[in-house]
């Protein structure tokens, strides 16, 4: 854990649930973290002091990183308040419930850009200061409708399966200049959106529950540490998904 200390984790979404466990999970491990909100600031603003209290610095920093105006505003902050980003999360994420038969067309573009768009904003944004330094790590919380499907938002498996495809060409490339590109696959994870969904059951799931936040942010603690792990998408699914 000490190869972590004083370096600088950007988490997007970071105020609450997945975001949230593993901002503190690398604040516990001596990284000093950047979180990003969108609305609700109260929720970020308490992540905020968990990290402080922790013993490592912490700005909570507002944006909407589907907007590339605002993704440049994020990390000028970030730098400016906390220093040069080593660790990059794109966790911020969102899901429309629709059949098929319900999508329209802006209801795709909104999906892409949350989810997808997002993703490469942040790290074009990122990338420059990490290959001058010749480190970085860069995790991408995808999903495992990425990989299965879903019946409850196609548009979100899409662009959920795209960060899938953006992770590798990013690996691929990057592999030689001491950057790594991961993505991790959650399956109904115990979040307040998972929760608030009356359709989704832990029966769904081979072991019978719901995933634990901390079961996920472990494995972005390990993909942070771990040098020689690049282009992979690890699977934290209860047996959902064996791929």
């Amino acid at each position: 854990m000490a190869a972590l200390t004083g370096r600088i984790a950007l988490v997007t979404g970071g105020g609450r649930g997945i975001g949230r466990a593993i901002a503190l999970e690398l604040a516990r491990a001596g990284c000093d973290v950047a979180l990003n909100y969108h609305q609700r600031k109260d929720d970020a603003q308490a992540a905020a002091s968990a990290i402080e209290a922790a013993g490592r610095r912490c700005a909570a920093i507002q944006a909407d990183v589907s907007r590339g105006a605002d993704v440049a505003h994020l990390v000028r902050e970030a730098e400016s308040q906390i220093g040069s980003v080593d660790i990059l999360v794109n966790n911020a994420g969102k899901i429309i419930i629709q059949s098929i038969d319900q999508m329209r067309e802006e209801d795709w573009n909104e999906m892409i850009a949350v989810n997808l768009t997002s993703c490469f904003l942040m790290t074009q944004a990122v990338l420059p200061g990490m290959r001058a330094r010749r480190w970085g790590r860069i995790i991408n919380v995808t999903s495992v409708a990425a990989q299965t499907g879903s019946i409850i938002g196609a548009h979100y498996s899409a662009a959920k399966a795209g960060m899938i495809g953006l992770t590798r060409s990013y690996a691929r490339v990057l592999a030689k200049e001491g950057i790594t590109v991961n993505a991790i696959a959650p399956a109904l994870v115990a979040t307040e959106m998972v929760a608030s969904n009356p359709v989704l059951k832990p029966e769904m799931i081979p072991m019978g529950r719901f995933g634990e936040v901390g079961e996920v942010s472990e494995v972005a603690l390990l993909l942070a540490t771990n040098g020689f792990i690049t282009g992979q998408t690890i699977n934290v699914n209860g047996g959902l998904y064996l791929g």
